[in-house]
């Protein structure tokens, strides 16, 4: 995950002044991988367990035409995860309306998030899409996504990227995976939609700091015993989740929600 400066915080948390925290919305990445045969996308090929989704259906490029094939990712072999990756790292271009393309690489530079064409972008956004066999949510992947409303992060990623769903009002239903080892900083800050977080089947080891910050509607934390390290001010103006006089106190916190279980 990238390191964030003091006064990058800064000019996104103020602990002071909550409500002056931004949740806007923006733009992401592209898709594309023009060598796939037509060949390949008639035969359904057996695939290996390698893939994402035995049922999970991705827009696939053809010739740097778009067409909606419906094809599986189960039918996608190595080499074309190869190809897809190569294109995803290689070309510009808009994703399909509404979704958001997750993939190899994913992180999002600070200055990219906070643009203006980026914000406009995620305004679209309803969707998540994970394309690739891959263990992390990159840094700010999702930032901004202020009409997503669900998202079923698949089974290997391990890790979720700093602020990668910050700013995302509308989303209230969140799937962790078992895989799961580490939320990053104010991963999910301004969520003010989320009511319920369910970690208990995951192997989280780590919050990161204001991971859950200013989740206001939040109501129920449930976290593993493999947590180990809690970042500061993790669910800090969560006040339906835990009371203030004890919501900086990162022991009192863990020891509170556990006992709430």
């Amino acid at each position: 995950m990238s390191k964030r400066t003091s006064e990058d915080l800064s000019n996104d948390i103020k602990i002071p002044d909550p409500n002056s925290l931004e949740s806007g919305d923006d733009e992401e990445e592209v898709i594309e991988g023009s060598e796939f045969d037509s060949a390949a996308v008639a035969t359904p090929a057996g695939g290996g367990d390698d893939f994402m989704h035995i049922d999970d259906f991705r827009r696939l490029f053809v010739d740097f035409a778009m067409v909606d094939t419906l094809v599986p990712m189960r039918w996608l072999d190595t080499k074309w995860h190869a190809v897809v990756e190569k294109k995803l790292t290689e070309l510009k271009e808009d994703e399909p309306f509404g979704e958001i393309i997750v993939h190899g690489g994913n992180d999002i530079s600070y200055s990219e998030a906070e643009s203006t064409e980026r914000k406009e972008r995620m305004k679209q956004v309803t969707k998540v899409v994970f394309l690739l066999n891959i263990t992390n949510v990159g840094d700010n992947a999702c930032r901004y996504a202020s009409n997503l409303v669900t998202v079923d992060i698949p089974e290997g990623i391990t890790s979720i990227g700093d602020w990668s769903f910050y700013g995302c009002r509308s989303l209230k239903d969140i799937k962790f995976p078992k895989s799961l080892t580490s939320i990053g900083e104010a991963s999910f800050a301004n969520c003010s939609s989320l009511e319920k977080v369910d970690l208990l089947h995951t192997n989280v080891q780590e919050l990161g700091t204001y991971a859950f910050y200013n989740c206001t509607s939040l109501t129920e934390m449930k976290v593993p015993d493999s947590l180990q390290k809690f970042g500061s001010y993790v669910f800090y103006q969560c006040s339906k989740l835990v009371p203030s006089d004890i919501n900086v106190d990162n022991n009192a916190v863990v020891a509170y929600l556990r006992s709430m279980q």
